[in-house]
């Protein structure tokens, strides 16, 4: 059988993981598959039900009736809840915010866990999220750890908004951005943390093409090719 290669990138929200991972498996030819799109569903379905997330057990006992699987349409990623393709809807404020809380859970975490390793056993693929290379993929051949201040995260954050014609402060935002990173930090199950053999990269005086380009160098450097 063929050996697969993996690539992690873990990172605090808004740090650019998606665009650039997309970027960097178009270029590899490998398959990129954002996690916290998976974990964006799963809130998606709790904020559609009213259950309330503070309320582990009810969270926990609704993850039986979820099924998140991952399709590929002209090589990106198409997330169906349930049998529906809720792509579009993955990048609403409040869904985002309601997959930070609820991905502290060990039972959100476990029902998405198989079918994450499942594809990196199957595929090239890019994974990014906030404990990939420190407990999804811990043997991946590439890890990176990509950040930026929270000002720089704000600042594309709020442009996103104030173009959706959202009515926002930047200063609102980055604090946002601050207790999310607090929150993803420290919780108890799988928080955000660098793993010890990732390249810390921090991207807030670099280009998009810039991260791109470095990321490419580490693959190369690995000797993972697609």
């Amino acid at each position: 059988m063929k050996k697969t290669y993996n690539i992690a990138i873990d990172g605090p929200a808004g740090a650019g993981k998606s665009t650039i991972a997309k970027r960097v498996a178009e270029e590899l030819g490998f398959v990129y598959v954002d996690t916290g799109a998976m974990y964006r569903a799963m809130g998606l379905y709790f904020l559609r039900k009213g259950i309330p997330l503070e309320d582990e057990g009810a969270v926990s006992a609704s993850c039986g009736e979820i099924s998140v699987d991952i399709a590929y349409e002209n090589g990106v990623q198409q997330v169906l809840l349930n049998g529906e393709n809720v792509t579009a809807l993955l990048r609403e404020e409040a869904v985002g915010n309601t997959a930070s809380k609820v991905s502290a859970y060990p039972a959100v975490r476990a029902a998405l866990m198989d079918l994450q390793r499942g594809l990196a056993a199957s595929y090239n693929v890019i994974m990014d999220g906030r404990d990939i290379g420190s407990l999804v993929l811990p043997k991946a051949d590439c890890k990176i750890y990509l950040t930026a201040s929270t000002r720089v995260r704000a600042v594309r954050r709020y442009k996103e908004l104030e173009a959706k014609g959202e009515a926002v402060s930047l200063e609102e935002v980055e604090q946002k951005i601050i207790d999310r990173d607090n929150r993803d930090m420290t919780r108890e199950t799988a928080p955000l943390i660098q793993a010890e053999d990732a390249v810390y990269l921090d991207a807030s005086a670099m280009t998009i093409d810039q991260v791109v380009e470095r990321i490419k160098e580490l693959a190369r450097e690995r000797g993972l090719e697609a």
